[in-house]
């Protein structure tokens, strides 16, 4: 199969987003010619960066700029969609999550995957 990566971003002041899926592109391609769409798989995954909540404010009133504090942070979500197998009565192998985790962790550290 030929892949790509569809993807889609959005950032405000409340929030970055990034919203991607891999995809094949023969089957992209057949798609916009007018072909069944039902048996293409589009399985978003992303992440987002939103505020914590807290109100950002100084935690010591001073003049002088260098010497002043913030509270407050922000919230990384990441998200994947995977598909683990077509059947619904199949039982996930313990490989199986193993390489799912070792997935999210290769992710959240920025580092390549070799599948």
């Amino acid at each position: 199969m030929n892949w790509g990566i569809l993807q889609d971003s959005c950032t405000n002041s409340c929030e970055s987003m990034v919203v991607y899926a891999p995809v094949d592109i023969t089957g992209i391609q057949s798609m916009m010619t007018g072909c069944d769409s039902s048996n293409l798989a589009i399985l978003p995954s992303g992440f987002s960066i939103v505020p914590d909540g807290l109100e950002s404010r100084p935690m010591v009133i001073t003049s002088r700029r260098e010497e002043k504090n913030t509270e407050g942070g922000y919230l990384f979500t990441i998200a994947f969609q995977i598909l683990t197998n077509a059947s619904p009565i199949t039982k996930l192998t313990m490989k199986y999550v193993d390489f799912v985790n070792n997935l999210v962790k290769m992710v959240s550290q920025n580092q390549a995957i070799d599948a």
